[in-house]
């Protein structure tokens, strides 16, 4: 199974977003934070994060490039736990049981943009606010020379 982790291809995410991620968390696209966003919120750092954004799954920061790699059956359910508990806390869901299955479908989504790529593969999303919503595209760019490993450190040492 595969999911997106955080990069940091230079200090750039210091100084766009509120909250930048730390290289290395694992992300989904976080559009939902959107949602109930007009024109008039999207000014300096917050119009970033709206732009092309990742969600961090860990600080719930955002980072500018994630990049494809496997994840565990055990992590992944902990993020969908993780994520559900977010929902809770940050946008009101009446308890963690009524906000798993849309925990589950944020990741499932993830999951399945990231299971047809290569590791290492960058995902870069762009989106733009229309009369019908938040519209979110998705690019990706095959891995090159240099591994993920690079840039992010994937998991425990031990």
């Amino acid at each position: 199974m595969k999911l997106a982790r955080t990069i940091r291809l230079d200090e750039s995410d210091d100084n766009v977003f509120e909250r930048p991620a730390d290289a290395g968390e694992w992300a989904i696209s976080g559009g939902f934070e959107f949602s109930n966003w007009d024109e008039s919120k999207l000014t300096g750092k917050p119009r970033q994060a709206f732009s092309n954004g990742w969600l961090s799954l860990e600080s719930f920061g955002r980072a500018t490039f994630v990049a494809v790699t496997s994840i565990t059956d055990s992590e992944y359910e902990a993020l969908t736990q993780k994520l559900a508990q977010h929902f809770v806390d940050q946008y009101g869901a009446p308890d963690i049981n009524a906000a798993l299955p849309v925990a589950k479908d944020e990741l499932d989504h993830m999951q399945s943009m990231c299971e047809d790529h290569d590791d290492n593969t960058l995902l870069m999303v762009s989106r733009t606010l229309n009369e019908t919503g938040v519209h979110e595209s998705f690019r990706f760019n095959n891995p090159q020379s240099a591994s993920l490993e690079a840039f992010a450190v994937h998991g425990s040492v031990d």
